[in-house]
């Protein structure tokens, strides 16, 4: 749907509303109208507020709130199965700050939410990524399973950068084989870290630093349009144990420390504070200030076990896309 607005919308305008160089998603733009009907007749927000929380022109919310109505998604309520989760969108939107929350319904509550959260999540990097981006991409099972939904197209000068290094044992999960797949689907170029994601000694990640070209690598993280991350837990289920990158005693040392959660192994305590831990100092990953410096921040995960890790992490990096499930949604506003 094209709006009538004088100027061409800015690179960071179609990134935030899911405009492409290719066209608007369908998936995308039925959220958007959602979203503007709810803040529009629940919410009873003005068109230019909604203009400026959706990051669009008054023109557009004029078209998506008419549109709305000729589907007949608004009569006296909003008549649409998205309208509890909008509901849920719109709390942790304004609960934590955040520009743009997707929340994936399902179907069974007790069941895993991986596979929602990654649908949800392929989905909605297609409609934000575009020619010209850098991207920088982090790892974990929910990104890696959002590959199958990506929108497979050619994007002109297009990069990926891999935010950490490798882990030999386990190639499925691994934050490269992530960071070439996503860098292939849509021919792009990809940046890689050759190097272990923890070494064994400060000294020796200076000396791969230094010595082996990675600054290059770690500079290009500091000039992305887009950083895509996950986060872990410090369960014995967390896949870094599950491969031996962590011992049994690093893992109660951190907890003794008060780590929740780590992003890209950087690991931070409740209230998302970072903790001064020696192995941090072993971690061949970008810095979190790094990723506070991009412009759009996408955080993606979900799950039972991982809700004061998410919670940490909104405070850590303060994203500005979030996305999870209908039952990790609910667990964070409860807290």
């Amino acid at each position: 749907m094209n709006t009538t607005d004088k100027s061409p919308p800015s690179a960071s305008k179609r990134r935030r509303t899911g405009m492409t160089r290719g066209g608007h998603s369908d998936g995308r733009m039925q959220r958007l109208r959602i979203r503007a009907a709810w803040m529009y007749y629940v919410e009873q927000k003005t068109q230019n507020s909604i203009a400026e929380i959706l990051d669009v022109g008054r023109i557009t919310v004029v078209r998506l709130l008419a549109e709305a109505r000729a589907r007949n998604e608004v009569r006296i309520t909003l008549e649409s199965p998205l309208a509890e989760i909008t509901e849920l969108e719109r709390a942790l939107e304004v609960q934590f700050g955040i520009g743009s929350v997707v929340v994936a319904p399902l179907s069974n509550p007790d069941g895993d939410p991986l596979p929602a959260i990654s649908a949800a999540t392929g989905y909605h990097i297609s409609g934000l990524v575009g020619s010209g981006m850098r991207v920088g991409v982090g790892w974990g099972q929910t990104l890696f399973n959002s590959i199958p939904f990506l929108s497979n197209r050619k994007l002109e000068n297009f990069s990926v950068v891999s935010l950490l290094g490798g882990i030999s044992e386990a190639r499925k999960y691994n934050p490269t084989e992530f960071a070439w797949q996503f860098a292939k689907t849509f021919q792009g170029e990809g940046f890689l870290l050759p190097a272990p994601a923890i070494v064994d000694s400060e000294q020796t990640k200076k000396a791969l630093i230094e010595n082996c070209g990675l600054d290059e690598i770690f500079n290009l993280a500091e000039t992305l349009d887009l950083a895509i991350v996950s986060v872990g837990t410090v369960t014995p289920s967390n896949q870094a144990y599950r491969v031996n990158l962590l011992s049994d005693h690093d893992r109660k040392s951190l907890i003794d420390a008060g780590a929740v959660g780590d992003l890209l192994f950087h690991y931070y305590d409740k209230d998302g504070i970072l903790l001064d831990h020696p192995i941090d100092k072993r971690v061949m990953s970008a810095d979190v200030r790094q990723i506070l410096k991009t412009p759009v921040r996408l955080l993606s995960s979900g799950g039972r076990e991982k809700i004061a890790a998410l919670y940490g992490a909104i405070n850590l990096i303060r994203p500005t896309i979030f996305i999870t499930d209908e039952h990790s949604a609910k667990s964070l506003l409860a807290r």
